[in-house]
């Protein structure tokens, strides 16, 4: 299987910039980091130098002997029987949270060897990050990887699908032989997801079984991950709002309740969890807003956000949703939050501003408020063909935005007010 990431022509930028800084990647264990480094190496530069700090013992020593880029290179290059040149080879620092030393390094690579090329990335980096003072700010360029796309999922699957799903061009009704292929591809994804050993596991035999196994296998490591990497938060705490996340989002209006994790709960006690759970790239949070105003930023309610899911494939997992289910579309409740997940997924990486939701009370919830392009763009999301959403209505009634999009599992259509787009076009910007 030849595996495509659209990330990769942000890294052919980021490679030709005149003011490139060190790059890190940030996103959650098994999204891809560690083979997006190097086969970006492998096609864009004569030759990979790969550090992995988790591997390699003597790395570590090294880095904590002198912080002189010259010296650190020619180590480096001695120890790799490889030539590190300027803007010719790539220098990979893998696992790099296992050595804060080389992590603070690249401040001076920054400094005084700018000309070189340097990749970091490591696993739960982002917990790293959002500490003070762990890593050399406005030293280094960041970048967030996340799963497959449907998109790349399609390309990785099944190729002439993949080509149809790329001409397919806007207000342009897909002709209903593809529509429908393209749903039963959709509910696939839901069942795989995008975690790119899943999918590969998918392509090469599609043995669901398999897959099954990977995914439960990712979920035990992230589990794993609460104690061994949890920076001082009660891992305890994390675990009990990561097992919370399939009843939170089981419920009618999804906002995240404390009490949901724990009886009696208030914020103070797991709100630090909460807050590692997001910076290590598991759960994505998004925020209410007070009123649907520009920017959603200046609107945002901070006690007031739900957590979805980085992919849909490990929700399934979690979540024990059997694959008939999904793939003979039946109806059951979770199903709602499971396809407001994938939207959100195929958001995530593709939008300038964060999304947020508008709940003005407890009867009223549009799913999704979009910044885009200087319009809020409010978005309803619907597992099936049904068309009723009182709230959506009620919100065009009264906002009258220039552009309304409902994600449903009808064909591309203009319905009134608002454009009905199918749910595998979710990450498609140029279709709103």
């Amino acid at each position: 299987m030849r595996m495509e990431r659209s990330v990769m022509a942000e890294l052919e930028l980021w490679k030709a910039r005149a003011d490139r800084k060190p790059l890190v990647l940030r996103g959650a264990r098994q999204v891809g980091k560690t083979w997006l480094m190097r086969e970006f190496g492998r096609r864009f530069y004569e030759n990979v130098v790969y550090c992995n700090f988790d591997e390699t013992a003597g790395l570590k020593s090294l880095f904590a002997q002198t912080k002189t880029p010259a010296r650190i290179l020619e180590m480096l290059s001695l120890l790799h029987g490889e030539p590190i040149r300027e803007g010719r080879t790539l220098l990979i620092f893998d696992e790099v949270q296992e050595c804060p030393d080389a992590l603070n390094a690249l401040k001076y690579f920054r400094e005084q060897a700018p000309d070189y090329h340097i990749i970091a990335a490591g696993s739960l980096l982002g917990t790293y990050l959002a500490e003070p003072y762990s890593y050399p700010v406005g030293q280094v360029d960041l970048l967030s990887i996340y799963p497959l796309t449907f998109a790349e999922f399609l390309a990785a699957v099944d190729e002439k699908m993949a080509a149809v799903y790329a001409a397919l061009e806007p207000g342009v009704t897909v002709p209903e032989l593809f529509h429908e292929r393209l749903m039963e591809m959709y509910r696939q994804y839901l069942i795989i997801g995008g975690m790119p050993e899943c999918v590969a596991a998918w392509a090469d035999g599609r043995n669901p079984r398999r897959v099954r196994e990977l995914q439960r296998a990712i979920l035990a490591l992230y589990e794993n991950d609460f104690t061994k990497h949890n920076r001082r938060v009660n891992a305890a705490r994390i675990l009990m709002v990561y097992r919370s996340i399939i009843p939170q989002l089981s419920r009618e209006q999804e906002k995240f309740t404390y009490g949901l994790v724990k009886k009696g709960a208030r914020a103070r006690e797991f709100e630090e969890a909460v807050e590692w759970l997001v910076s290590a790239g598991i759960v994505h949070r998004i925020y209410n807003v007070s009123q649907p105003g520009y920017p959603l930023k200046a609107y945002e309610v901070q006690n007031h956000f739900k957590l979805f899911f980085l992919d849909t494939g490990l929700l399934n997992a979690m979540g024990e949703v059997e694959n008939e289910a999904l793939l003979f579309d039946r109806d059951f409740p979770f199903k709602g939050a499971m396809t407001e997940n994938f939207v959100l997924q195929q958001f995530m990486g593709k939008l300038p501003a964060q999304p947020h939701y508008y709940a003005p009370d407890a009867q009223h919830e549009i799913d999704f408020l979009m910044q885009y392009r200087g319009e809020i763009i409010p978005v309803e999301v619907k597992a099936g063909t049904m068309k009723q959403a009182t709230s959506f209505k009620r919100f065009l009634e009264k906002h009258h935005p220039k552009v309304a999009i409902r994600y449903s599992g009808r064909n591309l259509r203009t319905d009134g007010a608002f454009t009905n787009l199918p749910l595998y076009l979710a990450g498609r910007m140029e279709f709103l």
